[in-house]
């Protein structure tokens, strides 16, 4: 299957700004379960400025691989700007690159407690800002809100690393 053309076209500027800045990238997921490091890695010499990501889907890889505090978790939950901000920086610190990016959020079909379907935090951690977190509130069916979560972080990464 071909990739999304307007996810593909984000993450080729994506990789043109992370390679002409000679940056390295990770990734940590959650909701998306993989699908921003997919995109990644559709575009031909990703290996020169992608590291790799984990996919921290249960609470417990969160903790045990990314270093989100369990306080953190207990206190705000893993869809909260806080958890997001954790992963971002923990990702970043795991597999040593120059910038982590994180989503963790309620793709659906149900909403998780008080927390709505399509409610998502994409957290992004690089040396040059204080970790920055986003909230996003999507309407979508779970396919969609996973996708426009992708593109999200793309959009984010594009203007985090300028012109």
């Amino acid at each position: 299957m071909p990739p999304d053309p307007e996810i593909f076209s984000l993450a080729q500027t994506v990789g043109e700004r992370l390679r002409r800045q000679g940056l390295w990238l990770a990734v940590a997921e959650s909701c998306t379960g993989g699908l921003l490091g997919a995109a990644l890695t559709d575009v031909p010499g990703s290996s020169a400025y992608f590291l790799g990501g984990v996919i921290s889907y249960a609470d417990r890889v969160k903790v045990e691989q990314l270093q989100v505090p369990e306080t953190t978790l207990r206190q705000y939950g893993a869809v909260s700007e806080q958890s997001a901000a954790a992963m971002a920086t923990g990702v970043r610190q795991l597999l040593q690159a120059d910038i982590g990016v994180s989503i963790t959020g309620v793709a659906g079909p149900e909403a998780e407690g008080a927390k709505p379907v399509g409610l998502t935090f994409i957290g992004i951690a690089a040396p040059t800002l204080t970790t920055a977190t986003h909230r996003f509130q999507w309407s979508g069916d779970r396919w969609d809100n996973r996708r426009r979560s992708v593109i999200a972080a793309l959009e984010l990464l594009v203007q985090t690393l300028g012109l």
